[in-house]
């Protein structure tokens, strides 16, 4: 019920980041792509002041999302998927920073949608993380009938569930940013681990390369694999905190 009502929030902050963000990306759009076609009519040999117009109307455009493709525009940003993937990372504190809302409107529900929103993430993720955590020591508890087993069945669901969430939070991923955004394995890894910490830098993120064509699953699979994997590794940093202590 709990993760119902955590997706209905994501979705429907989605759906409005949505409806208050599109239209002043489609405008931008096309007010970018009329000075283009303008500047290409009425100026054989480009000049100062008009090369310099479009410059600052480009980076305007991609301070909102938009990139120029020769005739066309590129718009995605804020669809509904890329509004549900920056809805994940507002509320799960990772802010890559690089985007955020252009519209006064925007700002203003991004503020109290991130206020109620951060605290529903982190009971989530607590709930979350206490499933994970139960689900090993029921592994554990069923070993040590089946072999009658002591430390040693805790131990091995424990070193289990360690290799099991490495390879699907942190070791598995880069492979599929490599295959859709053209990274490295290295930067793979390295933009997996800054996101499920929450540190999100910003210089790597997902879905963002105007030359690639993404699929509609992909940024919705990618904010599911950072909800459960910030659940795995919190689990991994709360032990290293009793650990350490």
């Amino acid at each position: 019920v709990l993760l119902a009502a955590y997706l209905s929030y994501v979705g429907m902050g989605a759906g409005v980041l949505q409806a208050l963000e599109r239209p002043a990306e489609v405008q931008a759009a096309q007010h970018l792509l009329q000075q283009h076609w303008d500047l290409l009519g009425n100026h054989t040999c480009l000049q100062g002041p008009a090369l310099q117009r479009l410059i600052e109307g480009i980076i305007q455009a991609y301070k909102s999302g938009i990139t120029l493709q020769g005739n066309t525009t590129s718009l995605g940003k804020w669809d509904y998927s890329g509004s549900f993937f920056f809805s994940i990372s507002a509320i799960t504190t990772i802010g890559y920073g690089n985007l955020s809302p252009s519209t006064a409107a925007g700002r203003i529900f991004c503020i109290f949608f991130a206020l109620i929103g951060i605290p529903l993430n982190l009971i989530l993720l607590n709930e979350i993380g206490q499933l994970m955590l139960l689900g090993v020591q029921h592994c554990a508890h069923c070993l040590e009938k089946v072999f009658h087993w002591q430390k040693k069945a805790s131990f091995l669901i424990k070193t289990c569930a360690l290799v099991t969430g490495l390879l699907l939070f942190l070791l598995l991923p880069p492979l599929l940013f490599s295959d859709k955004e053209g990274w490295s394995y290295e930067e793979g890894f390295y933009y997996s681990f800054i996101t499920l910490t929450t540190i999100g830098f910003g210089d790597y993120v997902i879905g963002m390369n105007p030359d690639r064509t993404y699929p509609g699953w992909y940024k919705n699979v990618i904010s599911l694999w950072i909800l459960f994997g910030m659940a795995w590794l919190a689990l991994i940093i709360k032990f290293c905190i009793s650990f350490l202590e």
